[in-house]
């Protein structure tokens, strides 16, 4: 059954999704904002770079953007859709246990999932000691041995990168070619060492991480270790829509995978937008927060529109009507 019916439904309960859905409540929209509870920064400590909130733990920041959405009207439910699809000139989506509800527009914020390295002890020390973003981490390591596991061609530049965070960077080649003679006269002058060889393990004591362990049965000291997911968009719900991702390209490299969209989230699916990491697999916390009011204020506008159009269109009915009375 159909239980409600909503000017907007925003899929996906993280800082997209509750900064699109505030400024909707704002605008006077009913929003429904349903979340499946899985956000990707979870298992980290704290949201960084994030004007006025730095360091708040992220399960603090989504209570207080829950809080705001509903002082203004928004709902929110916690619940995993399973599939949205085309119903009259909106969209019914489909929850799992069955419960369905109708949409004028959609606003999708799922995020992604970060596909870790296959390498014992790195998805337990994700978010900790295992470290991607030197924005989001990179102060809290200062001055440590960071060692940065290559997974493909951007272990170099993540070299450099998080060399501006520490003079103990190491390049862990793992199974990635040694680096060229350029690339390895880069290396040496920025004073990041180079380990071959494949890493076979963590090494961690005291639930602190204190090394890696090579394939060769080396121990090499570190405190953080850096690595490279490929960034997967969760898409399952545009899929069902018939949104596909498309490759996300970082100099040159696949990263991940991303729903295309124009600058306001707008999809090729009339009615849809995305905002946040399903779109930009790049994008920070802050950022992702940024879209969604971006994809809101454009939501609103078509709305806009659509009622502008329908209030016409009724406006010349009473007028011929009224112009036809004897």
């Amino acid at each position: 059954m159909v239980d409600e019916a909503y000017d907007v439904v925003v899929v996906g309960g993280g800082a997209a999704g509750l900064s699109g859905a505030l400024a909707l409540a704002r605008a006077r929209r009913s929003v429904l904002v349903i979340d499946a509870g899985e956000p990707r920064n979870a298992p980290a400590g704290h949201v960084h770079n994030y004007l006025a909130r730095e360091g708040v733990p992220p399960a603090e920041l989504a209570a207080a953007g829950r809080a705001e959405v509903t002082c203004y009207g928004g709902q929110i439910v916690a619940g995993l859709v399973e599939a949205a699809v085309r119903h009259g000139d909106g969209f019914q989506v489909r929850l799992h246990g069955g419960r369905r509800v109708r949409a004028r527009r959609l606003l999708v914020t799922t995020g992604l999932v970060d596909d870790l390295p296959d390498v014992p002890g790195v998805a337990e020390r994700w978010g900790r000691d295992v470290l991607a973003c030197p924005y989001c981490h990179g102060w809290e390591v200062r001055g440590l041995r960071i060692g940065v596991l290559a997974t493909g061609p951007l272990g170099l530049d993540q070299a450099g990168l998080w060399r501006q965070w520490s003079t103990q960077v190491m390049l862990l080649t793992h199974h990635t070619p040694a680096p060229g003679a350029d690339e390895a006269e880069r290396l040496a002058a920025r004073g990041i060492a180079v380990v071959a060889g494949p890493v076979a393990a963590l090494e961690v004591a005291d639930d602190t991480l204190t090394g890696v362990r090579l394939a060769s049965a080396e121990v090499v000291a570190l405190d953080a270790v850096v690595v490279s997911p490929r960034l997967a968009a969760r898409a399952d719900v545009l899929q069902s829509l018939g949104l596909k991702p498309v490759d996300a390209v970082l100099n040159g490299h696949v990263i991940g995978s991303q729903i295309p969209a124009d600058p306001t989230g707008a999809t090729a699916v009339p009615g849809v937008w995305v905002a946040g990491n399903v779109a930009d697999v790049r994008a920070h916390v802050i950022a992702a927060a940024a879209a969604g009011m971006n994809a809101a204020a454009a939501i609103n506008t078509d709305l806009i529109a659509e009622e502008t159009r329908d209030a016409v269109d009724a406006y010349r009915h009473r007028v011929h009507t009224m112009s036809e009375a004897p």
